[in-house]
């Protein structure tokens, strides 16, 4: 038996409503969207795939390690679609101010890669901060529609969560299917910057 993990940034319960409230607007009536409800609403940092379960324990140790660890001074940089030649993904940018997302992104893969047992290898894909606020429902185009100005915001990175993520476990969509529900396992609580 095995987990699917994944290490994310949990930003504030208020941001996490502001954003869902423009993704309903940008959705508007598309059926072709699915809206991720707002308690989804995260930043992945490192996604681990499926683990097994007598891993969970050190990996919940290695993220509890960053408990009181400075927060990053994280803002909203517009709309982006992923991927951009075939978007499938609704996301927010997000603008890492001081650089300190990158750092925090670096350590936590630096310590999969030296300290997970087994090792956990670093994704090769560039680093591209995002909120995922909607999904394109699987056989439809995304939308031709404009999307409506999602203003700027800073944003509260409170935590540094190791999630499961549990496929087809989470509420209903509008055609009776289910989503992923995350279950968070191991928090550490961000420190606000002074």
């Amino acid at each position: 038996m095995s987990a699917r993990l994944f290490v994310a940034v949990e930003v504030g319960e208020g941001d996490r409503e502001a954003l869902a409230a423009w993704a309903r607007e940008a959705v508007g009536d598309d059926a072709g969207l699915r809206l991720v409800p707002p308690d989804h609403i995260h930043l992945t940092l490192a996604f681990l795939g499926h683990r097994a379960l007598d891993e969970v324990q050190p990996l919940s140790a290695l993220v509890e390690r960053w408990d009181g660890a400075p927060a990053p001074a994280l803002r909203t940089a517009g709309a982006l679609w992923l991927s951009p030649r075939r978007p499938h993904v609704l996301t927010v940018a997000v603008e890492d101010r001081t650089a300190a997302l990158a750092e925090l992104h670096d350590a936590v893969w630096t310590a999969l890669e030296d300290e997970a047992d087994p090792p956990i290898r670093r994704e090769r894909r560039a680093f591209r901060p995002h909120l995922t606020v909607a999904r394109v429902r699987r056989g439809w185009p995304p939308p031709a529609r404009r999307l409506p100005e999602l203003p700027a915001r800073d944003l509260d990175a409170g935590g540094l969560v190791l999630f499961r993520s549990w496929l087809g476990g989470g509420p209903r969509d509008g055609e009776g299917a289910h989503g992923a529900r995350y279950e968070p396992l191991a928090r550490a609580v961000l420190s606000a910057r002074s």
